[in-house]
């Protein structure tokens, strides 16, 4: 796939700015679902999409996919920390639930599996109204298993929706690991619903890009919804705070080695996209930006009553 030396650059700077995110958040807050390692999938994944396409983000990208969508970082990290300046006004937290002014799709029970469905709600509608947008639904190798991923799947197959289904396979569920809990293929549950279905290699950024270019193109001509499964790894615990005893550190250590991010620098510096030099400016540009953005999200006001009620109250009853 042909791209200029512009989207090479920013498939970079998303993936530097996850990292940014990654490092700052989690230091402040030892709850904060951690992404390293899952780079590549997520900015591969959300980069480039249109205003009017519908995204229901897996929760390790959400806010990378918040930012993609055009969200404003200071906006977004005040979500983070549930202060009243959100998108949200505190009500939710914005690592699982973006701004929907933006066609985001949250955890808003905070249960997995869920958006999946209302995401291919947001196909359908796009299909009725006769439009090309598109919906795309990112779950994990855990939530594979869920009945309701497998019924949302199964209705966009059946209607022809315009839907990309991604698994971001980071190959463990909290401390489950991924022979543990998914049987088989999860890329050929695909052809077996009736749509295309695809393994790709989740830490390398291109070959994500070209899946989902190739899926959304499909989709965005009426000819229905693709799954691809990204195989990549979760190199941090659950959560910052995770004693993760349930893992081999030689395994961890591994996949260190296969870093995505040290990955497409390489290949930035060998095709003379972007030199060394060139990427290590946007490594401390992006981290500077987050680490600012943080500081100042952390000295607004948390919300009030004011904040948190309802902006609107609706009754209904029989004319």
């Amino acid at each position: 796939m042909q791209r200029t030396n512009q989207t090479l650059a920013e498939l970079y700077r998303l993936m530097a700015q996850t990292r940014a995110l990654d490092k700052v958040v989690g230091a402040h807050d030892g709850h904060w679902h951690g992404p390293e390692g899952e780079e590549a999938t997520i900015a591969g994944v959300y980069y480039g999409l249109r205003p009017a396409d519908v995204v229901a983000p897996h929760y390790r990208g959400a806010v990378s996919a918040a930012l993609a969508k055009g969200a404003d970082l200071k906006t977004v990290l005040a979500g983070c920390l549930g202060k009243a300046t959100a998108y949200h006004k505190g009500r939710h937290r914005s690592d699982i639930c973006g701004p929907p002014e933006l066609n985001l799709i949250g955890l808003y029970a905070g249960s997995l599996g869920p958006p999946l469905g209302y995401a291919a709600g947001a196909a359908l509608a796009a299909k009725l109204d006769g439009r090309d947008d598109i919906a795309v639904g990112v779950f994990g190798d855990g939530s594979s298993s869920r009945g309701d991923c497998h019924e949302a799947m199964n209705m966009a197959a059946v209607l022809t929706l315009p839907m990309v289904f991604v698994c971001q396979n980071n190959q463990i569920a909290i401390s489950t690991e991924l022979s543990a809990g998914v049987g088989g293929s999860i890329a050929e549950r695909g052809p077996s619903l009736g749509m295309p279905g695809q393994q790709v290699d989740g830490n390398d950024v291109l070959a994500v890009h070209d899946a989902m270019q190739e899926a959304i193109n499909r989709a965005r001509a009426g000819r229905g919804p693709s799954l691809i499964e990204c195989h990549t790894y979760r190199v941090a615990g659950h959560f910052y705070s995770d004693a993760e005893d349930y893992r081999d550190p030689a395994e961890i250590a591994a996949w260190r080695e296969r870093d995505p991010i040290a990955r497409y620098r390489r290949y930035l510096d060998s095709h003379n996209v972007l030199s060394e030099a060139d990427v290590s400016a946007i490594d401390d540009e992006t981290a500077a930006e987050v680490e600012a953005a943080f500081a100042l999200a952390l000295e607004d006001p948390d919300p009030g009553a004011e904040d948190l009620a309802a902006e609107a109250v609706y009754a209904g009853g029989r004319p």
